[in-house]
């Protein structure tokens, strides 16, 4: 009953998490000294980065590993995989998106070839590839294996992402909330307004994840009704 109550509770709660964000982000907190309007983004870019680069791509990459060992392979690791990096394919547009509209006015161009920028865009890459690679494979265990090594593969790249602000001289900022020291650089209502951010974004995450198991489940489903449908209009074509 509880987890039931949960699970319809998770849509609406998220929801008013993000109503509550966009309230706060554009009514309550004060604008940067600096960039002014521009600055609230931060109530979005970096909570859909934390949902693309690591929640979504580390479900997939958890679950393809659960699945590649043998003592914990099931088809609903499987499940998990493919339908976290579809939901990690849809928060690294926005991820792009979202920096773009940021870096025109600061940078004066709308993309540039930097570090962080351009590894993001080839994770996003990866994880078409990942999807493609899916399609191109008819047989489940063989398709769930291949797609399962790819996704550890391409997550080889999220480390990349994480630091290339450190490893080279790039024009993406560092450090949004905290210093290299630990100190705090967002403070009273924009640093509330930031974290809600952070956790609105994660359950929308749950609750797209769990929509689109969902969805898979039902799809195979009824794959393999039309499948026994099939057969069984052969066996009474070949009865006559």
């Amino acid at each position: 009953m509880i987890k039931l109550l949960s699970q319809r509770l998770l849509g609406p709660v998220t929801l008013l998490a993000l109503a509550a964000t966009l309230w706060m982000g554009l009514v309550v907190t004060p604008p940067d000294k600096v960039q002014g309007d521009l600055a609230r983004l931060v109530y979005v870019h970096p909570a859909l980065a934390w949902v693309a680069l690591y929640l979504s791509f580390g479900t997939a990459t958890i679950a393809s590993g659960l699945y590649l060992w043998k003592r914990t392979r099931s088809m609903v690791m499987d499940r998990v995989a493919h339908s976290a990096m579809e939901v990690s394919l849809v928060f690294i547009v926005l991820t792009l998106i979202t920096g773009s509209i940021w870096g025109r006015p600061t940078w004066g161009v709308w993309w540039a070839w930097d570090a962080r920028l351009t590894s993001t865009a080839i994770l996003g890459v990866l994880a078409l590839g990942y999807l493609a690679l899916r399609r191109a494979n008819d047989d489940p265990t063989l398709r769930a294996r291949r797609s399962a090594v790819l996704a550890i593969l391409a997550a080889i790249n999220v480390p990349i992402i994480h630091f290339s602000v450190q490893w080279w001289k790039t024009l993406h900022q560092g450090a949004t909330v905290f210093t290299a020291s630990r100190t705090l650089l967002i403070h009273g209502s924009m640093a509330w307004t930031l974290l809600l951010s952070f956790v609105a974004f994660t359950m929308l995450f749950f609750w797209l994840l769990r929509a689109r198991y969902r969805l898979e489940v039902q799809r195979e489903r009824t794959s393999g009704q039309s499948l026994r449908d099939a057969l069984e209009e052969r066996r009474r074509e070949g009865a006559f």
